[in-house]
């Protein structure tokens, strides 16, 4: 007989709301073994200017969890995320069209850019944002490398114009220093700790 996944049964008496209409983060908390539902809420995803980092990515964080304070039951905890990526002291959000991807990939190719994720997880009387930060090396890409990658992947819909599990991540990065789901786009440790001790 299989042991208990122990956050699933901490979570037996909770209903564990994902405020994200992202596949990446529903796939990470599926894999996680944990039960689920998906309630996205739309907002303006717009922050103060002289925010930088990881402030950036957890006030969004908490600006999509807003929506839900006034709705929430007892026994019910939201997670909300933003992912941020951070370039020479700017934040590359996600791409309009081609052009704006290939530019954004062309300063990024051949150098080191941080991804940082923030979650934030509220209940009717708890709030908590945690962050990570994860540095990667991309290598040096050709034009064609990057027009192929854009053309077959379209990542407008991700920070940085590009998704750290599809091509370009697989033929394109060097080095990694840092979890590896921070950059997909959540954290899925720290995930785990804060809902561990959230419901202890």
């Amino acid at each position: 007989m299989t042991s208990p996944n122990p956050l699933k049964e901490k979570l037996r008496d909770y209903t564990l709301i994902l405020g994200s209409g992202s596949p990446r983060r529903k796939q990470f908390l599926t894999d996680m073994g944990l039960d689920f539902e998906v309630r996205p809420k739309p907002v303006d995803e717009i922050y103060p200017e002289g925010l930088k980092g990881a402030e950036i990515s957890s006030y969004l964080a908490e600006l999509k969890a807003a929506p839900f304070k006034q709705e929430l039951k007892e026994h019910e905890i939201v997670l909300t995320s933003d992912t941020v990526v951070w370039y020479k002291n700017e934040s590359l959000a996600k791409a309009a069209n081609k052009d704006e991807a290939l530019n954004m990939l062309r300063t990024l190719s051949g150098d080191w850019h941080e991804v940082i994720t923030s979650v934030c997880f509220i209940t009717p009387n708890d709030q908590r944002t945690v962050s990570a930060t994860t540095w990667v090396k991309f290598m040096d890409f050709s034009d064609e490398e990057l027009k192929h990658y854009i053309e077959l992947c379209q990542p407008f819909d991700k920070a940085g114009a590009y998704g750290i599990q599809e091509w370009i991540g697989m033929i394109g990065i060097s080095e990694i220093k840092g979890p590896y789901t921070n950059v997909v786009g959540l954290p899925t440790h720290l995930v785990y700790k804060t809902l561990m001790d959230m419901v202890a």
